[in-house]
């Protein structure tokens, strides 16, 4: 895992464009390998020029704030030019390629599309489940409203690159045992771009977009489950150069509710009745995510039977006017302990049946009349 990219230049992490060019050649001078010759110093100059490649460019040095080293690994990490057989045979399939040849490639041009960004939400059971308007904070970069984009302070503009003269690149020569290769990588002083801007706009460093939070109110679905992304269109990062904005995607966590459980589109809950309520039937007000509703206890109910409520359950996502079902499990509670006018009433009720209540007592045949 790559080191702290500030603490590889020495400066503070709001060191200014001035500050890091300057710690860069410094310790570029002190480390080059032309230069020094001891173990390590080849390392450590690669190190440094994959520091200031990040953090002398203030789009790369933002997403570097924000997710760290860990986001450069990887499609969309810079070219570091390390030198290595990965980079030459790039070259070698980027284009024509081949000995004493190298492959060009045009400098970057015309919009380029904004990143989308990903936000985690958490949502109580029951918003899940019949949706609505939620309010989120979400912070992604816009474009700056000072220079419109450009980078530019007011009045100014941008100069041909003197280093790469407006290609976007730098062309390097690399011996192999396989013969003498070019191999082309982005410009450092212009990124690519082939020019410089000549004085950059103060309210966002010369990027053309800003870091900003902002308030967006989102819909949320009927009938949502744990882990649906919903996808907000152009409301991520902020493109460049005119590109459209990225898109935001947004994941839902479902929390727990402490008396329903969700299958699909049914909610499952369970009762308990009393075996009395069992053996005569009842009419009982049981709770439903739409509020409290009465049902019907029939006589002789027996342990885990299940009581279904009709389009009582979730809305079908996309299909809002239909829902499932609310499935309620019948849990009996078998008394421990009786007084003695029920312990009368339970043996004649023994007697008539023609059970003997001596074989585990008249627990044993309340156990035996409800499956227990």
């Amino acid at each position: 895992m790559a080191g702290d990219y500030y603490e590889t230049l020495g400066i503070a992490r709001d060191a200014t464009q001035d500050e890091i060019k300057r710690a860069y050649r410094r310790l570029a001078r002190k480390y080059h390998p032309d230069v020094n010759k001891d173990t390590g110093a080849e390392e450590r100059f690669k190190e440094i020029n994959r520091a200031n490649e990040v953090l002398s460019n203030p789009e790369t040095r933002t997403r570097y704030d924000r997710f760290g080293p860990d986001s450069f690994n990887g499609a969309g990490a810079p070219d570091f030019g390390d030198g290595g057989f990965a980079d030459i045979f790039e070259s070698i399939f980027s284009g024509f390629g081949g000995m004493g040849t190298g492959a060009t490639t045009g400098r970057r041009s015309g919009p380029v599309r904004g990143d989308d960004l990903r936000i985690d939400l958490k949502l109580e059971f029951r918003e899940a489940i019949f949706g609505g308007e939620k309010e989120i904070r979400i912070p992604h970069l816009e474009t700056c409203k000072v220079c419109n984009g450009s980078g530019a302070k007011t009045g100014t503009g941008a100069n041909t690159c003197s280093t790469c003269n407006g290609t976007g690149q730098i062309r390097r020569s690399t011996r192999t045992p396989f013969g003498s290769f070019a191999q082309v990588s982005a410009c450092p002083t212009c990124n690519g771009e082939g020019q410089v801007i000549e004085q950059k706009c103060e309210s966002c460093g010369g990027a053309g977009r800003k870091q900003e939070t902002k308030k967006l109110k989102i819909t949320i679905p009927p009938g949502v489950g744990h882990g649906t992304r919903l996808r907000v269109v152009r409301e991520g990062d902020a493109g460049t150069r005119g590109g459209v904005p990225g898109d935001l995607y947004v994941y839902l966590f479902v929390e727990e509710d402490k008396e329903f459980r969700r299958d699909d589109v049914n909610i499952l809950s369970e009762i308990q009745i009393s075996y009395l309520q069992a053996i005569l039937g009842c009419r009982l007000e049981v709770n439903t995510v739409d509020g409290p509703v009465e049902t019907t206890i029939p006589a002789g109910t027996q342990p885990d039977t299940v009581i279904k409520l009709e389009d009582r359950g979730v809305p079908r996502l996309g299909n809002p006017v239909s829902r499932g079902d609310h499935l309620i499990t019948i849990r009996i509670e078998i008394p421990t302990r009786i007084n003695a006018e029920e312990r009368e009433l339970l043996e004649q009720l023994a007697k008539i049946k023609g059970e003997s209540t001596g074989q585990g007592g008249l627990e044993g045949f309340l156990g035996r009349m409800f499956g227990g």
